[in-house]
């Protein structure tokens, strides 16, 4: 059965690298919202929130068209806002596709913010995290109703990592 993979949480979590891991070890398709917005910024687009609903929007679209060939997919973005929770669940439903959510978190707020104050990405166009980023992000942030696989990146990394793939895999 073909899936959509969602791997999704609050920035800096892990979860660019978790997808990132799991796209090279199952063959698939890695859909990641930031580079699509970095390229609609390239385009000449001022970043905005059409510019970050359009990176969604055509994060979707390739989806689906992958689900339509029988692939399945990994999809790598925050999602988490109601309206991108749907966005995924609506896709899955339409493309008959197993839905499978793998929400990263970083429980300890003193690292996850050190790892915020770290981290150089330079990915055109998309100005580095801020801890205040996260915590709007956070205040904005809604559970998921389907069953979800929870990852705390202060774990050890390859652990984490396993324990992605077998839940992916069953």
């Amino acid at each position: 059965m073909k899936k959509l993979i969602i791997v999704c949480g609050l920035p800096v979590t892990g979860k660019s690298s978790l997808a990132e891991d799991l796209a090279k070890k199952l063959r698939l398709p890695l859909l990641s919202v930031d580079p699509i917005e970095s390229a609609i910024i390239k385009a000449g687009f001022s970043r905005s929130f059409e510019t970050g609903l359009s990176a969604y929007l055509v994060a979707e679209s390739v989806a689906a068209e992958n689900l339509k060939l029988d692939s399945s997919v990994i999809i790598d973005a925050v999602s988490g806002v109601p309206e991108a929770k749907n966005m995924w669940r609506d896709l899955s439903k339409k493309y008959e596709a197993k839905l499978i959510i793998i929400e990263c978190i970083c429980s300890n707020g003193t690292t996850h913010k050190a790892r915020i104050k770290a981290r150089v990405r330079s990915i055109h166009g998309i100005p580095e995290v801020k801890w205040a980023d996260v915590l709007k992000r956070k205040s904005e942030a809604v559970a998921w109703d389907e069953p979800t696989l929870v990852i705390d990146s202060i774990n050890d990394r390859a652990e984490n990592y396993f324990k992605a793939l077998k839940y992916v895999s069953d």
